[in-house]
């Protein structure tokens, strides 16, 4: 398609019809003929004319230019400025869709404290860490929902966790969070805790389960999610896991020994470590020393209950001798042959249990007298 010049005739039309629509037609015909095959002299005309329209008292004449060069790249920077300082139905087509914006002319728009605005920015298709935390700190909802929901959105860690400070209990904010394709880990473990107090509340209210009993769901089902997350992660980042996990009084006995039954050995590894205050590489030596005295010191010291110790020596003597196969269900048959050998274990000690169930298993594991020493 031929592309239609601006006429001298139109420059005319749009220096002098006191006519609102002639102006609108004019704005809409340049703006959207303003590409790369303009000449340098075109090009020059047409920038004046875009900068006496963003003074237009019209405000559909602006409106009509923001439309039609919102995505264009070849708009002078001045003028994409004062179209994303301009009234809402003016700016937020600019402010999510134009690459000519930096940074430093959104975060200023971000602190202006439109909350229009400020949900148009954190829903362009990129957004740079910088920018997300300069949203999250605006406290508006709108905003931060719209942000985290933004898979285009580079939001660091120490963002992420403003975002739960601030926002862990909206329901859409934590909608948004648990749909991103990838979260730290200690977000994710902050954000099932959130989530799992909610839980509790639906089913002690729809259920009317006993409140230790919805306590007890919820607590299963939080370590399970915790222990998804941290197999799907690096060392480092289970260390961090636990740390936080540890400081926040949730580092557990049965999230340890939940570990080991499901097979995360790092876990365990790094749990007792940070229970202890040792590094990871000793807490490994005295756990696998092939003796029983590593092991006996270092779960002593960590403070676990006796009444797991057979369980979670037998767990180390698994994990010695097997490995996942890298067949389907690996881990499940893994965590079966784990759970055997505690039986295993206990029934030697005299101690019967009528499932092969975790949660069973677990539960019973509890309710053993404290002063008993089944594996001394």
């Amino acid at each position: 398609m031929t592309r239609k010049e601006l006429s001298k005739e139109d420059v005319q039309k749009l220096l002098h019809d006191p006519s609102g629509e002639a102006r609108i037609a004019t704005a809409t015909k340049l703006a959207s003929e303003f590409d790369g095959t303009l000449s340098a002299s075109e090009r020059a005309l047409a920038e004046e004319i875009f900068r006496i329209m963003v003074k237009d008292a019209e405000v559909r004449v602006r409106e009509a230019l923001a439309l039609n060069l919102k995505e264009n790249p070849n708009l002078p920077h001045d003028v994409a400025v004062s179209l994303a300082n301009d009234v809402d139905s003016v700016a937020l087509p600019v402010l999510q869709f134009s690459d000519i914006l930096s940074d430093e002319d959104l975060i200023s728009i971000v602190r202006s404290q439109d909350p229009a605005k400020q949900t148009a920015i954190a829903g362009r298709t990129s957004v740079s860490s910088q920018l997300s935390d300069a949203l999250v700190e605006t406290g508006n909802e709108d905003a931060v929902a719209a942000l985290v929901g933004n898979e285009g959105a580079d939001i660091s860690e120490k963002t992420l966790q403003k975002v739960v400070d601030g926002f862990g209990g909206a329901e859409r904010v934590q909608s948004a969070m648990v749909g991103r394709s990838k979260l730290p880990v200690t977000v994710s473990e902050r954000l099932v805790t959130l989530v799992s107090e909610q839980m509790k509340s639906e089913l002690a209210k729809k259920h009317e389960l006993p409140a230790g009993l919805a306590t007890d769901l919820i607590l299963q089902t939080r370590e399970r999610a915790i222990i998804g997350l941290s197999t799907e992660s690096g060392e480092q980042d289970v260390e961090a896991l636990v740390h936080q996990l540890h400081k926040n009084g949730r580092l557990t006995a049965s999230i340890c020994l939940r570990a080991l039954c499901m097979g995360d050995l790092v876990f365990f590894e790094a749990a007792l470590a940070e229970l202890t205050d040792i590094s990871l590489v000793n807490a490994r030596n005295l756990i696998h020393d092939s003796g029983e005295l590593g092991l006996r010191a270092l779960y002593d010291k960590a403070g676990l209950p006796e009444a797991y110790f057979t369980a979670a020596r037998a767990g180390i003597d698994v994990a010695r001798e097997n490995q996942y196969d890298g067949e389907p269900n690996d881990r499940e048959r893994y965590s079966r042959r784990m759970i055997e050998r505690i039986l295993t274990q206990y029934g030697d000690l005299g101690v019967e249990f009528d499932s092969d169930d975790l949660e069973y298993l677990m539960g019973k594991m509890n309710q053993l007298q404290g002063d008993v020493r089944p594996g001394g």
